[in-house]
């Protein structure tokens, strides 16, 4: 199995490549923070509960916002995000008996991996199809057609998003990309 190299941080990546919730979750948790921090949070989550990360338990632990909350907090909004992870795992739990790997496993096709990924809270188009790319180029799950349903996340060679950072060099280069990204925009406006 690759080790994913995604949050900077040994244990938690090691995290990241053995549980698929983990990476779930750290995908649903990049949002408006660090990358890194983001997909630290799992493994602080973790760290936090006592026990291996569990999709039934997390939908229903009525302290995950204060989990959340401990100082340092797993997220900027830790009330927010709390609820969308206990959403997240609502879903897993209702459609995939609780496995995350069981949303990528078995999918005919890259459509249907993308259908599946927009299907959970918190996972719109960009997010899904990212996510897709991750699984695609660093976890070997590869449907056909799986780079097109990616859409530009998906193309080799890449460096636009988590899919594409694979150590430090490499998140140099996706941060410079998404910075070079969003002075354009400013420009425009």
């Amino acid at each position: 199995m690759p080790t994913l190299r995604l949050s900077q941080d040994p244990d938690a990546d090691a995290l990241l490549s053995e549980d698929p919730l983990a990476l779930l979750l750290g995908m649903a948790l990049d949002q408006q923070i660090p990358m890194e921090k983001a997909f630290r949070g799992p493994y602080v989550l973790r760290s936090r509960i006592g026990k291996e990360l569990d999709a039934a338990d997390l939908a229903a632990r009525e302290d995950l916002a204060e989990l959340f909350a401990q100082p340092p907090a797993v997220h900027r909004f830790p009330g927010s995000m709390a609820g969308r992870v206990a959403e997240l795992c609502g879903a897993l739990v209702e459609r995939y008996d609780g496995r995350a790997e069981a949303v990528w496993a078995d999918v005919p096709d890259g459509e249907e991996l993308l259908t599946r990924l927009k299907a959970l809270p918190g996972f719109g188009t960009q997010k899904a199809q990212i996510f897709l790319a991750l699984l695609g180029k660093q976890l070997d799950v590869r449907p056909d057609g799986w780079r097109e349903a990616a859409g530009v996340y998906g193309e080799d060679g890449a460096l636009r998003s988590v899919a594409d950072v694979t150590g430090p060099e490499s998140l140099s280069q996706v941060r410079a990309y998404k910075q070079s990204v969003k002075a354009a925009a400013r420009k425009r406006t």
